[in-house]
């Protein structure tokens, strides 16, 4: 029997499984901002020199536009909770559906402990030099990345009305230091001249090998339109609110990536910068060249503040792909479960953390901090980009239903959509292929891709074998 994702599930007779409608058009345009604009990419990108301002205008064409226009049109036509969940479902069955969830739901695993990773190695600016022994330290990494992912699951079963100031401090968390970027390089430009050299050779984009990695990386630093659409039941007027909060956020996300690109490599030749502490590195420098005191610790914590607020972020939108797979009863009924007073899926966050839990201590095992992080990376680009293929495969087979009055479509109509999902499949093909390509710092290449592989065999190959198990209980009741 198929189970309308918003209606009640039969077992579960004291509570609605309905969330409450608490995000407005603010509260969108914030979340889209923190969970897209992750200061971590700057550096990334910075390190790789002048070249990586043309790649971020690349990623806006050939990512961020095909994704929030395909995101703008199918929210529109389907604002249910769910997401790209409902949209593969409705294109192409229950497997579909199901598995696109299940990958899209596994990317937050090795997101969390990544974004964490970045937290704790900002984190240790607050503390000046004293703290800077323990960038190396495996235990401070884990310790800091627990207390995070505990902060944010804690926030968020309380409710979104309260989980929502995270996301939005995140966001004021993620502007500021970007704002202090563009200072940085003004001040260091006018005083000193810039440490890196903006010609149009230096600007060229090359496809050297070692490139590939960080192209990927930084092409899936625009991922994160879709995220919002799967709390589509708890956003006030979804239908209006999520295109208009797109087209803002689009903005200021390759605003703010273009621009604390350039004042890093204003203030520093990328030769010099690391990609976990690059930002920090720029805003240290500057501060002791023109005497600001304590404005390092200062943006050390509005970064951590920034990456808890996208953890928190990611926490809720994910943490709805098992409540509606349980309502679909692909996964125990109690993943359908909301809270009794907070009416949070508070199973299924619950759930979501303790796995995340896991991925921190598998992804450091056997690596250094720095390996650790990478791997996470190259896992996260991985499980976020495949649902990709599913939606825009989807968006294609999709235009053949009938348009409801005040659906908003693709400027253009069905042509223009299915040439926008056409683009967004095959960058997404390179990005994944890209992704599996490992760092030129890593002493063993050959294992960080077994890594790779191997968790992302076990995260696919489990989702299989959850539906099938699915399959059989839905016949069975």
């Amino acid at each position: 029997m198929k189970i309308n994702p918003s209606a009640s599930p039969p077992d579960v007779p004291d509570t609605s499984p309905q969330p409450k409608r608490v995000l407005g058009l603010r509260d969108l345009v914030m979340f889209y901002v923190v969970a897209t604009l992750s200061l971590r990419w700057i550096p990334v990108a910075a390190s790789a020199g002048p070249s990586t301002l043309v790649i971020w205008l690349i990623g806006l064409t050939a990512i961020f536009i095909p994704l929030a226009l395909c995101v703008l049109e199918l929210s529109s036509r389907y604002p249910q909770e769910g997401g790209m969940y409902v949209w593969s479902k409705r294109a192409f069955g229950d497997f579909a559906g199901f598995l696109t969830g299940w990958i899209y739901w596994t990317s937050n695993l090795p997101y969390f402990p990544a974004l964490l990773y970045f937290a704790a190695s900002n984190a240790l600016y607050v503390g000046g030099s004293k703290w800077k022994g323990l960038q190396g330290s495996a235990g401070f990494f884990m310790a800091f990345s627990l207390l995070g992912l505990g902060l944010a699951l804690a926030l968020n079963i309380v409710g979104l009305d309260i989980g929502k100031w995270l996301s939005n401090l995140g966001a004021i968390g993620t502007w500021l230091p970007v704002a202090l970027l563009c200072v940085a390089g003004v001040i260091a430009w006018i005083k000193f001249g810039p440490a890196t050299s903006f010609s149009a050779a230096s600007m060229k984009p090359s496809l050297r090998w070692g490139n590939i990695a960080v192209w990927s990386a930084l092409l899936s630093a625009f991922s994160g339109a879709e995220s919002a659409s799967f709390m589509g039941g708890e956003i006030k007027d979804a239908r209006r609110t999520i295109p208009r909060a797109l087209l803002v956020a689009g903005v200021l996300i390759t605003t703010g990536y273009m621009l604390g690109t350039a004042a890093v490599l204003v203030v520093l030749p990328h030769s010099q910068l690391n990609s976990l502490e690059g930002i920090m590195q720029t805003i240290s420098i500057s501060a002791e060249r023109v005497g600001w005191s304590g404005l390092g610790p200062a943006v050390a914590l509005l970064i951590c503040i920034s990456n808890l607020g996208a953890v928190g972020a990611y926490l809720a939108a994910l943490s709805r792909i098992p409540f509606v797979a349980g309502i679909d009863r692909f996964l125990p009924s109690a993943f359908s479960r909301v809270h009794p007073k907070w009416r949070t899926p508070y199973v299924s966050l619950i759930a979501q953390a303790l796995c995340c839990v896991l991925f921190i201590v598998l992804g450091q095992l056997g690596s250094t901090v720095h390996g650790a992080y990478q791997v996470l990376v190259s896992m996260t680009i991985i499980t976020t980009f495949v649902p990709y293929l599913f939606m825009f495969a989807a968006m294609i087979r999709l235009q053949r239903e009938p348009v409801e009055p005040g659906v908003v479509r693709i400027p253009g109509g069905k042509p223009v959509a299915i040439t926008l999902a056409v683009v967004g499949f095959v960058t997404t093909c390179a990005v994944i292929l890209g992704s599996m390509v490992p760092d030129a710092s890593e002493p063993n290449k050959a294992f960080a891709v077994a890594k790779i592989l191997l968790l992302n065999a076990i995260l696919f190959g489990g989702g299989m074998l959850l539906y099938r198990v699915g399959r059989r209980r839905a016949k069975v009741s």
